[in-house]
C-alpha cells in the first residue's frame, strides 16, 4: 500500500519547485483520456467532492479542468488510447462490457472512504481508502476477464492507490503557493463513505472547458 503522506509531501514539493504539468485536449490515438472502467461516487459524497473541486478551482488560475459530478470518478482500469467515437458494435467495446459483467457477478457494492486531498504535478486529488478487499478483488477479476478476451494489455499494472481527481491542470500554473495552501488546509478533510453500486465503461469527451465522462456500458454490483 502506498504511503499517502509521502505522496502528499512529494506532490507539494513538486508544485512549489515549478514542476507542474498540464493537460491538452484529447487527440485521436493519444495515450490520455481513452475509454476506461470507472466507479462513480453518488449521493452526499459526490456533493462534497463537487464542492471541494469548485473550491480548489476558485483558488487556482482560470483555464484548469475543474471536475463536476459528471466527471468525478475512481479509475478501475484505463482500457485503450483515445477514440472520439467508440461504436456500439465495436469488438473491443463488446469485450470490455462482457469482461465487466463477468467481473461484477456476485460482487457486493464497493465501499470507499473519501478522506484527505493532495496536490500532485498534474492537479489536485481526493484520496480513497477501501474499507475491505472488495475493490482489489474486483480489479483482479476484471483484469483476468480482459486477459481471457485478449484485450488486457493497455494498462497492465494493479492499482493500489485510489483517488478521485478534483482538478487537472490545463494551463501553466502561476500560483502554486495558493494551491498548496488550499491543500494544506484541506489535507485531512473527510468527505464520507461512498457505497458504489455500479461499475461503468466510460468515454471521456472534451467539452471545451473540461472533461465529461459518457457512459458506454454499465454493470450493477449487488
Amino acid at each position: 500500500m502506498h504511503d499517502y503522506a509521502d505522496f502528499f509531501a512529494r506532490g507539494r514539493d513538486a508544485l512549489l519547485e515549478g514542476k507542474a504539468v498540464h493537460e491538452s485536449p484529447p487527440v485521436e490515438g493519444g495515450t490520455r483520456w481513452g475509454a476506461s472502467a470507472v466507479l462513480r461516487p453518488t449521493g452526499p459524497v459526490l456533493e462534497r467532492l463537487t464542492a471541494l473541486a469548485a473550491s480548489v478551482g476558485e483558488t487556482a488560475d482560470p483555464g484548469h479542468w475543474v471536475h463536476g459530478p459528471k466527471t468525478l470518478h475512481f479509475t478501475l482500469r484505463s482500457l485503450e488510447r483515445h477514440r472520439r467515437v467508440v461504436p456500439s458494435d465495436d469488438p473491443y467495446r463488446l469485450a470490455y462490457a462482457a469482461s465487466l459483467d463477468e467481473a461484477v457477478a456476485g460482487s457486493p457494492p464497493i465501499r470507499i472512504e473519501l478522506r484527505g486531498v493532495s496536490p500532485h504535478t498534474g492537479g489536485v486529488l481526493a484520496f480513497g481508502h477501501p474499507v475491505d478487499d472488495s475493490l482489489v478483488s474486483l480489479q483482479k477479476r476484471f483484469a483476468q476477464s480482459l486477459d481471457r478476451r485478449g484485450v488486457g494489455a493497455f494498462e497492465s499494472w494493479a492499482r493500489d492507490r485510489w483517488y478521485v481527481s478534483l482538478m487537472h491542470f490545463a494551463a501553466p500554473v502561476t500560483n502554486p503557493k495558493a494551491i498548496v495552501a488550499w491543500c494544506d488546509e484541506h489535507a485531512d478533510v473527510r468527505m464520507g463513505l461512498a457505497e458504489i453500486k455500479a461499475a461503468e465503461i466510460v468515454q471521456p469527451v472534451h467539452t471545451g472547458v473540461g472533461i465529461r465522462m459518457e457512459t458506454l456500458e454499465r454493470a450493477i454490483l449487488v
